[in-house]
């Protein structure tokens, strides 16, 4: 039955060159990678790795339970005040991915009677999020002040939230988030961020959010991701004390999920020891993804993704495993993943990339990228 029903499908996809497939990775592997989203270079840091190995001898493989059970440790009440400091904020939530993170706030802020207005780029999570939420959806183009401002003036709904990113995933540009919280504020609106790729990385690593001066607000929500520049696994919330206490009653995928295991926490809790204790890591990011977007001749971006444009995603695909072939990993994205339609490679810089290995990686870029186009 299911091979009558979904092979249609998957022919359909194969014929536009659109086929997804696994490649699992050896823990060995010998690559420049610049598909990852290890930003800040601590996948692989032994200060990470050690703080990730005696919280599994202390506490186990897992949390147990979910938060409200048994699944809530010292870890994850120290992650949670360590990294609302850090960005700002008065208070932190920890969920087990950005995703469940996204979905948990937007949810229990959702409903009948708020309505959201969601940037046309935002991310699969918060896509997922406002269909989940039962609320009324605005969708508004890209980064378009005043469509933002016209949904929250002319909505019937008493509350209203507006879904950005800070730094896009896909063009790796920015939010004008100064602007989008003054809009906010004048139409008695709540913010919010998804820092997926800011934390670590924009505003001396602090996110976006703290750069813009507005860490802190009570009208400004910001979401997180620790499994990128964090190098771990995880989400976290972070805004005012009392939608802390408004989650944790009221978010499902914070209520009834199990809880983040507290290896995953004391990884990025020690990842953000290194940064405080480092602090030109996010430096070195910028520098290099504005040499990459230099050497394929392309516009620097906001953060650490250099998006390049492909003709097409058979020509991304082929690009992708020359590179491959010659010892460069770069990520490859297509339809649907795109919000433009165009397929492109889509090339992660980070720190702790040497000289050579940046070279390396410049010159066997740019010669697939010619061979294809």
């Amino acid at each position: 039955m299911l091979e009558e029903w979904l092979a249609p499908k998957a022919a359909a996809l194969e014929a536009r060159g659109l086929t997804r497939r696994l490649r699992p990775r050896p823990a060995d592997e010998v690559l420049i990678d610049l598909a990852g989203n290890d930003y800040l270079g601590l996948a692989r840091d032994p200060r990470v790795i050690e703080a990730a190995v005696t919280a599994l001898r202390d506490w186990g493989t897992g949390a147990t339970a979910s938060r409200l059970v048994t699944g809530t440790t010292a870890l994850h009440a120290e992650l949670e005040a360590a990294l609302a400091e850090y960005a700002g904020h008065e208070a932190g939530l920890v969920f087990s991915s950005g995703y469940l993170a996204n979905l948990g706030v937007i949810t229990a802020l959702g409903g009948p009677g708020t309505l959201l207005v969601s940037d046309e780029h935002v991310h699969a999570s918060i896509v997922d999020a406002c269909r989940l939420a039962r609320s009324r959806v605005e969708i508004v183009p890209h980064n378009d002040l005043e469509a933002v401002g016209k949904a929250l003036a002319e909505r019937k709904e008493p509350h209203a939230l507006v879904l950005v990113e800070s730094v896009y995933s896909v063009l790796g540009d920015a939010a004008p988030l100064r602007e989008l919280a003054a809009v906010a504020l004048e139409n008695n609106a709540v913010l919010m961020v998804d820092e997926a790729h800011g934390l670590g990385v924009t505003g001396d690593g602090r996110g976006s959010v703290a750069a813009a001066g507005l860490a802190g607000l009570d009208h400004v929500v910001v979401t997180m991701t620790l499994s990128k520049a964090m190098a771990s696994q995880g989400g976290m919330v972070l805004g005012p004390a009392v939608l802390r206490e408004h989650l944790v009653n009221r978010a499902r995928s914070f209520i009834f999920d199990t809880g983040l295991a507290p290896s995953a926490c004391a990884a990025a809790l020690a990842a953000l020891r290194v940064l405080q204790d480092e602090p030109t890591r996010p430096a070195e990011i910028h520098r290099t993804a504005a040499r990459l977007a230099a050497a394929c001749d392309v516009e620097p971006t906001a953060g650490a993704v250099v998006s390049v444009p492909m003709p097409g995603p058979r020509e991304a695909v082929r690009a992708a495993e020359l590179c491959l072939s010659n010892g460069v990993r770069v990520g490859v994205f297509r339809p649907p993943s795109v919000p433009d339609g165009i397929s492109r490679l889509r090339l992660t810089a980070r720190a702790g990339l040497s000289a050579a290995e940046f070279d390396r990686a410049c010159d066997v870029i740019v010669a697939a990228i010619q061979e294809v186009s």
